[in-house]
């Protein structure tokens, strides 16, 4: 009869479980119910203003990355559809970014000559690594792992690809021819020798370019700046009379949708870029997630980082067989797609699919569009990428991350991209490591002068001469074990007599093997010693652990207790009479014939 009773509601919950898995794979299903008349036209509306913002932005990327101008267009069509059906957020926009466009620049120009068919080839075949790479992050659902990539990390390669970037246009905005594939130091010494060879024409579009980005970034705001510099810059180009000055163009660009294409699957070559594709994976995925987040903030939405990972992946995977190259999340098309009224995903999706009808109808227009009005922009750019508030706000608040960010700067401009990341992600990894590797330990006494005795730093008041109360904030694993144990050793030093040890545990989160094997040895020398370890507030994942492990047998069980003022009246009242009627320190309101607030120091 409970069988027959229980059914209904066991089909139920079956289906509601079978429902969220299915929306786990088709998280477009979440957000459809959601879409109707109104959000259609408002999303809409974004799609154009998006489609609009992306043109001149993907022609600037591709040139960035060393690809055919054209491939920074397919890279936001159909990248952008699937990452936006498959992802979590309903705000952001993927697809050619200019951090993911230097880095492939620097990965591949080594393997092959940037904008020959070899290194397309190999752009699209990072592109596919990268995707799989993500999907197989995404199903395993570590998404957390974006976490431990800080922000400084982030800020620093920023800042390093944005200086790569102005100096990687250099040629273009002066005029000089310049090898490609030069270091950022060749760059400049190449420069600095052919001053004389400098094109003034070439000069001035790129100047007026720059000027008319500045000018109407700053006072129209409503304007693409990107857009309206390149249409300047182009007509004072025609106006100087471009061919016959040596004012070189982009050329037109194919008015075509994006072709299918064949990454290459040999497996020398997925050797060669594994460890590129490792490393771009991890910037793409940060750089995602964090723009994700911080629109999040603003409309209130739960982000899935697994569910994103997936959404990349599949973008990136999908998008190597449609002629895009590394997708990501942009801030400038999410931020513009938020601003401009956007309801859901289909926004996205209608950039997406808008962008291809541009391409078709704008894309012969390149044709009068000027390489050195693109450096004019690309310098622009290149500026704002760097993020001078945080940099002075890391630079005063951590010398820690202010190693960190400061290395993966200059790793950026010494060293192959890729390795910058890994080597900021690694100082990162360490960094956190050697925090938590020394938990801060202080001790503690009661404070007459604070209200109910609170307990405070014992460094000027007076303690008891046979108890030590140590708080311990941090978790004790592996790697805190001898920090622990080192500073423990050096406060029994510093002690006249001997003394029981009391920790108070409930700043320790997690207890691992090593540290309660710790404990258990710690508990068993001071005995030898006729003294006791004592814990108190020991947080209850904590002490079942030590429980399963039969560590708390070793401590004792009697010695382990969640009240601090429980604790003390049990401890206190252990302490062999005849040492308190010699003390004078009266620290706890527990010792015999106590006097609260007329503490002296013990002799």
């Amino acid at each position: 009869m409970r069988a027959l009773l229980t059914a209904p509601f066991a089909w139920a919950k079956d289906r509601g479980s079978t429902n969220q898995r299915l929306a786990g794979l088709l998280p477009f299903l979440i957000w459809l119910p959601r879409i109707n008349r109104h959000t259609i036209s408002q999303d809409l509306i974004a799609a154009l203003t998006g489609a609009i913002v992306v043109l001149p932005q993907g022609v600037a990327f591709a040139t960035i990355a060393g690809m055919p101008p054209e491939y920074g267009l397919y890279a936001g069509m159909v990248p952008a559809i699937v990452a936006a059906l498959f992802g979590s957020s309903w705000h952001l926009v993927s697809g050619p970014t200019t951090a993911a466009s230097i880095v492939l620049l620097s990965s591949l120009s080594a393997f092959a000559e940037p904008g020959s068919a070899e290194y397309v080839r190999l752009a699209l075949t990072l592109t596919l690594m990268v995707g799989a790479i993500q999907l197989f992050m995404g199903f395993a659902r570590l998404g957390t792992l974006v976490n431990f990539i800080s922000h400084s990390v982030v800020v620093g390669f920023t800042a390093g690809a944005a200086v790569l970037i102005a100096i990687s246009q250099l040629k273009h905005f002066f005029g000089v021819s310049i090898a490609r594939g030069s270091s950022p130091f060749e760059t400049l010494h190449a420069l600095a020798s052919s001053l004389d060879a400098i094109n003034p024409y070439v000069v001035t579009v790129a100047v007026v370019t720059l000027f008319t980005g500045i000018v109407i970034k700053r006072y129209l705001l409503r304007v693409p700046y990107m857009i309206g510099a390149m249409l300047v810059g182009s007509l004072t180009a025609v106006a100087l009379g471009a061919p016959g000055h040596g004012i070189a163009t982009v050329g037109a660009l194919p008015s075509r949708l994006p072709p299918l294409s064949m990454p290459a699957f040999d497996l020398a070559t997925l050797r060669e870029l594994a460890p590129t594709a490792v490393a771009v994976t991890l910037f793409a995925l940060t750089e995602a997630v964090s723009i994700a987040r911080s629109i999040a903030i603003k409309t209130g939405q739960h982000i899935d980082g697994s569910q994103e990972f997936i959404g990349q992946g599949l973008s990136n995977l999908v998008g190597s067989f449609f002629s895009g190259y590394v997708a990501t999340g942009s801030f400038n098309r999410s931020g513009v797609n938020y601003e401009a009224g956007a309801q859901t995903p289909l926004a996205a999706v209608f950039a997406g699919i808008l962008l291809m009808g541009v391409v078709v109808l704008v894309a012969p227009l390149a044709a009068y569009l000027p390489k050195a009005a693109m450096a004019g922009v690309l310098l622009l750019v290149a500026w704002g990428l760097i993020d001078g508030h945080h940099i002075r706000k890391i630079l005063r608040a951590s010398r820690s991350e202010a190693m960190v960010m400061s290395v993966t700067f200059l790793s950026a401009l010494l060293l192959d991209l890729e390795f910058a990341i890994l080597l900021g992600v690694g100082l990162s990894l360490i960094t956190y490591l050697n925090r938590t590797s020394r938990p801060h330990l202080e001790e503690r006494v009661p404070d007459p002068s604070l209200p109910k005795r609170r307990f405070n730093d014992a460094r000027h008041l007076p303690q008891c001469p046979r108890l030590r109360m140590v708080r311990v904030d941090g978790s004790l694993f592996f790697g805190a074990v001898n920090h622990v144990a080192e500073r423990l050793r050096k406060m029994e030093k510093r002690d006249r007599v001997s003394r029981d040890t009391c920790l108070i545990a409930h700043g320790m989160n997690f207890i691992d093997v090593a540290g309660a094997e710790f404990l258990a040895r710690e508990a068993v020398r001071l005995r030898s010693e006729g003294r006791r370890l004592y814990l108190f507030r020991l947080k209850p994942a904590a002490k079942a652990f030590l429980d399963r492990g039969g560590y708390l047998d070793e401590i004792g069980r009697d010695a382990v207790f969640e009240s601090k003022s429980v604790g003390l009246a049990r401890v206190v009242s252990l302490i062999d009479p005849a040492h308190c009627e010699c003390c004078t320190a009266r620290v706890f309101v527990e010792c015999p014939c106590s006097a609260p607030g007329k503490a002296v120091e013990a002799t």
